[in-house]
């Protein structure tokens, strides 16, 4: 299988339990190993009390958590267009967008922040309003800009000043038309003209541009040092020096400043942006970090390179178990030992499906069939997973496959599998400060049947007196999981490790009569009794679905 070398993110399934963050882990690792340093492992939810000891026993990191996969404006072919600073001269802002072929020139900061942004359309109004004499100084425009602008030389003077007040003025006329016209601090456009020069610097002008590439005397050049005037010499005529003088004002004089910017972040959902796109005739729009730093350029045509998310599921197939926004993404690969589910994909994939307890199983019979040495961390890990789905081969979904492979895991791991299974089980059931909320959805899976919906949460204790705890602490908070999800029934299925056997709660209308069908048993208290039910894969939920397509 081709990628690109975008990374591709594994992934399992919503209030991820210990098989779905072990064997995303694993699988990203083998990937990497076989395929490329492109793989990701997340996770799409909180890691219970039971994986929290296991990664730490075994020195791994949570997976980055990823609670949505929709399409952000990251995922476009962001147009990387340099930014220029707030003093860049309009000329040299035109030259940048003729060559880039975009209508819009970024501003940005010497540290890298969006100061704002301005486009061919302010540029055009800009020169448009060319009657303004005062332009270059109500800019405060840089005696340098000037000299850029005119491809021209000082001669004398700063030619690191700003224009601080003073008009344009065209020193085309006799010396005494001149001293009418000038005013101290001007900008003065002169030729060839000796008294015309004398006259500009003599009535103390700010600036003198002499024109034509005119030669300057010796005498002129001292008089303008003398008075603090900067003296430019420019090869245009002056005609072509007065028309593109006013181009020589920064072009933040004219931008849109960045707190009245239509941008957006590289996490915005690319739905959110083209609501945004389509209210407004903008063409391209800013894209910063949430400080502000800039990162390029997008426009309606980006929205056609969209690179959706790619992802590789593992530990399950339902839709009603995906992470968030997974429509938006390109589903790979499925890797998974549940029901054949829900989930459609726009195109093939590769799926592997086996009827074991436990997907870590699959990913170690994987890493055997690539030839790929499993390190003894790792070997932790997937045993972990597989004790963990298994409840340490008691549960009817194991099979000789999870038990071989859970032999050689912890031969390699270096561990007793007895010892790392209560190990495990007695840090997941610790109750201690926990609320009802956290305890009700570490592991809960939703499920459908036709227009039914419902969900299953399960935990497992070693301790007879912690099972009855959790019993206590969920059994009134039921009614508002019920509310909270939306659903018409629910269940939790607090499952005795030793005795081999369930405790069921549950609420909503026809949750009692549907339990009370499918296992032909009563309610015993405020709760069902199940002996020998232990897996809501293989035991629970194929009963309930029978007695639902019977019903």
């Amino acid at each position: 299988m081709e990628h690109t070398k975008r990374k591709v993110m594994v992934i399992g399934h919503r209030n991820p339990d210990t098989d779905s963050i072990c064997s995303a882990i694993a699988y990203a690792n083998l990937k990497n190993k076989t395929e490329g340093p492109w793989f990701e492992a997340c996770r799409a939810g909180e890691p219970n009390q039971e994986t929290a000891y296991v990664l730490k026993r075994f020195h791994a990191r949570p997976p980055r958590r990823c609670l949505n996969v929709s399409a952000e404006v990251q995922d476009i072919d962001i147009r990387r267009v340099p930014g220029v600073p707030g003093s860049t001269t309009m000329r040299r802002a035109w030259e940048k967008m003729r060559d880039t072929q975009a209508n819009s020139q970024p501003i940005v900061a010497e540290d890298g922040r969006l100061e704002g942004i301005i486009t061919l359309s302010d540029l055009a109004v800009a020169n448009m309003d060319s009657l303004d004499t005062h332009a270059l100084s109500n800019a405060h425009t840089p005696i340098r800009n000037i000299v850029e602008t005119l491809d021209g030389t000082v001669l004398a003077g700063n030619g690191e000043g700003v224009l601080e007040k003073g008009k344009i003025v065209i020193g085309a006329g006799s010396p005494e038309a001149m001293e009418s016209m000038v005013e101290a601090g001007d900008i003065v456009l002169v030729a060839n003209r000796y008294e015309s020069q004398l006259c500009a610097i003599e009535m103390e002008a700010a600036c003198v541009v002499v024109c034509m590439g005119s030669a300057v005397a010796k005498t002129i050049v001292k008089m303008a040092a003398a008075h603090g005037c900067t003296l430019i010499s420019t090869p245009y005529d002056t005609y072509a020096a007065s028309c593109l003088i006013k181009q020589s004002v920064p072009i933040c004089a004219h931008m849109t400043p960045y707190e009245k910017l239509l941008s957006f972040l590289p996490t915005t959902p690319v739905e959110e942006a083209k609501k945004v796109m389509g209210r407004v005739r903008h063409v391209y729009f800013p894209v910063h970090t949430a400080k502000g730093k800039y990162l390029g350029l997008i426009s309606r045509r980006n929205l056609l390179n969209l690179q959706r998310k790619q992802l590789i599921l593992v530990d399950h197939n339902e839709k009603t178990q995906c992470v968030e926004g997974y429509e938006e993404a390109e589903i790979l690969e499925v890797i998974d030992h549940h029901r054949i589910g829900s989930l459609e994909t726009s195109g093939p994939v590769f799926f592997r499906n086996q009827p074991v307890g436990c997907t870590a199983t699959i990913v170690y019979q994987m890493y055997r069939e690539a030839g790929v040495e499993i390190e003894p961390d790792m070997a932790g890990l997937l045993l972990s997973a597989i004790l963990s789905d298994t409840l340490a081969f008691r549960s009817p979904t194991c099979t000789r496959q999870d038990e071989n492979a859970a032999g050689e895991l912890a031969r390699l791991a270096g561990v007793e599998i007895e010892d790392l299974a209560s190990e495990m089980f007695e840090a997941g059931e610790n109750l201690d400060g926990r609320a009802a909320e956290d305890v009700f959805f570490q592991d809960f899976k939703i499920f459908t049947h036709g227009d039914l919906r419902f969900g299953v949460g399960q935990g497992s204790y070693m301790s007879e007196k912690n099972r009855r705890k959790a019993a206590e602490l969920l059994r009134p908070y039921l009614p508002e999981a019920l509310k909270r999800e939306g659903m018409q029934m629910i269940f939790f299925m607090l499952t005795s490790v030793k005795e081999e056997s369930s405790q069921v709660l549950c609420a909503g209308e026809g949750a009692e009569e549907l339990l009370s069908a499918a296992f032909g048993c009563r309610k015993e208290g405020e709760s069902f009794v199940l002996p020998g039910v232990v897996s809501r894969k293989k035991q629970l939920i194929p009963a309930m679905l029978n007695t639902l397509q019977q019903m």
